[in-house]
């Protein structure tokens, strides 16, 4: 199956891959602190677990970093 993930044309070789299945196989540091959109639209992430991904998926990892002047 062909999904896109940030922008990047991936397949992957399992069929009702989840959100989180996703965050684990791609090895993403910190899940906790990334947000995720799934075809345009900001996933909630107690929903991780139950969206399955589908062929043609476009996902994006959308990391949030704080910062200031010292």
């Amino acid at each position: 199956m062909q999904i896109t993930v940030n922008g990047e044309i991936e397949q992957l070789n399992d069929t009702g891959v989840t959100i989180s299945r996703l965050l684990e196989i791609k090895q993403v540091e910190s899940p906790d602190m990334v947000s995720v959109q799934h075809n345009g639209v900001f996933i909630d992430r107690e929903h991780y677990p139950t969206t399955i991904l589908a062929a043609n998926d476009e996902l994006d990892f959308l990391y949030f970093m704080g910062g200031g002047a010292k």
